[in-house]
């Protein structure tokens, strides 16, 4: 049976006494972390939690973290990790859309709780993560953690394991249901690709809400590895880490691998142990990749192509490929082969597959493929149509296999690893007394990858101040989503016959020296 607790069973039978999580002074053997899970599961019980309640974590990485994700499932809820980013509203919709009865929250959030409460009527219990005194009306983790044990209660294959959000062009997040097939299914099809191996030392340095480390968290459970937590990224944090714990693996993605080897101390520090590093999220600029194999020579890398909808990963680029000489260079660009056990297709508008060379939209099946997006079905049924999930990216298939993206179908931005869907950002930006249009594009960033920039022509005798509107979006967004450049647009923007805003026109000047419209 698929099941992300027998992960954890397994690692505490082959691996007892081996160093299962490890922060701040807190070290748990496999055998421990078992106890601690079927624990901290006995005290959700005693709560009242019962089988797909939802229970929402909304924290920094930790250690507790990771003994969360899985007591949520040992208990037979599901998993709703926040993206820890958001604002305010954002959150609020999150835990309402799922219908949250329970929220796991750290110091960091915890006095944003309070203003939110109220305004969820579902939301009965919240438990603080950390070792202070808790604030009122929040149970202490701790003491769940010594509650009686309970059984495992036994979910597996289709059964929801987790929710995980993404934005959407409809203006709304979608929350992705996702099974314990698809998490374990995943979690063995990557584990292959990346040859994690038993015992590995992983830091979780990429934010633990994200689907990208969840492939991490579990895939670490699969092979009764360790794992080694920092609450967010730093570079001299992170280097410091790898230097003490012998760190050999991590995820992160390219904004993070850009900060790392061009930082002006890399070399004061001993990162030899690390061996392999995946990266996702977003497409990475050659230059970066290139730099970062010569700053980490015995680094093997491994590019991870995937989405939320697919637990997440989709391709994988091997470290044989990162290369820039010899017969299996020109790859770089690429975002790799199908791992094994997806089908990747090109499909064009019929939805019949296209030649070798042609592009058309990135389509896929795999026993990772979601479940459907949460009280969504029309939506639902328009991506997994005719049997292949629609990726929304477009691309074209090589006669070996490779995969390489063009463009975005849908309209979104990837920005330091984070998706950003426009029309979030442009409903945030109209809803100013001083815009009368605006249109929100991905443009170029060498740190970041992309940056979202917005486009604005104001109201007849008003004036757009570019300070005011990013305020104005810092109080109904999350940060990252909000425009980092601001135009300002005399006269109207041009528009199709249909009437949308023809954004291909207003993306060319900034992309025209660009070998693809992403990077």
């Amino acid at each position: 049976m698929f099941s992300l607790t027998q992960l954890i069973r397994r690692s505490a039978q082959i691996n007892p006494n081996g160093v299962a999580t490890s922060m701040n002074g807190r070290v748990s053997t496999w055998q421990q972390l078992l106890s601690q899970v079927a624990n901290l599961a006995g005290g959700l019980k005693q709560l009242g939690i019962k089988t797909d309640d939802r229970v929402a974590i909304l924290a920094l990485n930790s250690d507790r973290y990771y003994q969360s994700m899985f007591a949520i499932p040992w208990a037979g809820a599901v998993n709703v990790p926040i993206n820890c980013r958001l604002a305010d509203p954002e959150i609020q919709f999150w835990l309402e859309d799922c219908q949250a009865s329970t929220l796991l929250v750290d110091k960091a959030f915890a006095d944003r709780i309070p203003a939110l409460k109220p305004q969820l009527p579902a939301l009965k219990h919240v438990i603080y993560m950390d070792d202070d005194e808790p604030p009122h009306g929040f149970i202490n983790f701790d003491s769940l953690l010594s509650s009686s044990p309970v059984t495992d209660a036994g979910r597996g294959n289709d059964d929801l394991a987790a929710i995980y959000y993404t934005g959407g062009t409809t203006g709304r997040s979608k929350g992705v249901m996702l099974s314990h097939q698809n998490l374990v299914s995943n979690t063995l099809q990557a584990g292959n690709f990346i040859k994690v191996s038993d015992n590995e030392r992983i830091l979780h340095v990429a934010p633990m809400f994200h689907i990208a480390d969840g492939v991490m968290i579990n895939a670490c459970a699969m092979v009764a590895g360790s794992n080694y937590f920092l609450p967010s990224f730093e570079p001299i944090a992170f280097m410091k880490a790898v230097q003490e714990h012998k760190i050999q693996r991590m995820l992160v993605v390219p904004t993070m691998i850009n900060m790392i080897v061009n930082h002006p101390e890399v070399a004061s520090y001993d990162l030899s142990s690390l061996t392999d590093i995946v990266y996702g999220a977003s497409p990475i600029p050659e230059a970066v990749i290139v730099r970062a194999m010569e700053v980490l020579p015995h680094t093997r890398f491994y590019q991870g192509y995937g989405q939320t909808e697919t637990s997440p990963f989709i391709t994988g680029l091997a470290p044989e490929y990162h290369t820039t000489t010899g017969p299996l260079s020109g790859r770089l660009n690429s975002a790799g082969r199908a791992i094994p056990g997806v089908e990747v297709a090109i499909l064009n508008e019929s939805h019949e597959p296209v030649a070798p060379g042609e592009i058309g939209e990135i389509c896929l099946k795999g026993p990772n493929v979601m479940l459907g997006y949460l009280g969504l079905p029309e939506i639902t049924e328009k991506a997994l149509n005719n049997g292949w999930l629609h990726t929304g990216d477009s691309g074209r298939l090589d006669k070996e296999g490779f995969v390489y993206i063009v463009d975005r179908v849908k309209d979104m931005i990837v920005s330091g690893g984070e998706n950003v869907y426009s029309i979030e950002v442009e409903n945030a930006i109209h809803k100013h007394p001083s815009v009368a249009q605006c249109a929100v594009i991905g443009i170029p960033n060498e740190k970041w990858g992309e940056q979202v920039h917005a486009i604005i022509v104001p109201t007849s005798g008003a004036t757009a101040d570019e300070a005011v509107i990013m305020e104005h979006c810092r109080a109904l967004i999350a940060d990252y989503k909000c425009p980092r450049s601001i135009s300002i647009h005399n006269g109207p923007l041009p528009l199709s016959g249909a009437g949308k805003i023809l954004k291909n026109e207003l993306r060319e000047p900034y992309w025209d020296t660009k070998a693809r419209s992403i990077n």
